[in-house]
């Protein structure tokens, strides 16, 4: 099975009161985002993480997480990734890292970027947009009114609108259909 997240921010403190997530400490959240990755993805699987997997961890903090992750891991760079340049980091973790990926899956187009695209790769066949970076932002009249134009073939699979959980690609093939 193929599945996606985004925006975990392990190791983030401030992010429990920013987008309002429902734990008591960055432990009670990493162990439960820990746990509802595990719950998903086996060893078998992949995941794609749209960037933002740690923030103001150290390479040791991202190898100790990722070391406790199932799944085979494919990171799309976003704007809190630095672990990424800590010696300590131990790139084998990663199968890739790049800033920006298309999949080809059942001849159904995927775009994946950190951040939310007006139009991508694709856009006028059908092709699919997954993105992250907003958090759960779209409740902010504003975001929703930026995001609204997007069309229901670009998916946010950021943990803060997932139930803090990865999304497979049988639910984005699902959403994309509506």
């Amino acid at each position: 099975m193929i599945y996606f997240t985004s925006d975990t921010h392990f190791c983030h403190s401030n992010v429990i009161n920013l987008c309002e997530r429902p734990f008591k400490s960055v432990h009670h959240m990493n162990n439960t985002l820990i746990h509802n990755w595990n719950a998903y993805v086996t060893k078998r699987d992949e995941i794609y993480i749209l960037g933002d997997f740690l923030y103001r961890g150290t390479g040791q903090d991202a190898n100790q997480i990722l070391h406790r992750l199932n799944g085979k891991k494919f990171l799309i760079r976003g704007n809190h990734d630095k672990f990424l340049n800590d010696p300590e980091f131990d790139t084998s973790m990663f199968e890739w890292v790049k800033d920006y990926y298309e999949m080809d899956y059942q001849k159904q187009k995927i775009v994946m970027f950190h951040y939310p695209i007006l139009e991508w790769q694709g856009y006028f066949r059908d092709s699919i947009h997954l993105y992250g970076h907003v958090h759960n932002a779209s409740k902010d009249p504003e975001q929703l009114k930026r995001l609204s134009v997007l069309g229901s073939r670009a998916i946010n699979v950021g943990v803060d609108v997932n139930n803090f959980f990865p999304v497979s690609i049988n639910d984005i093939l699902r959403k994309a259909q509506r």
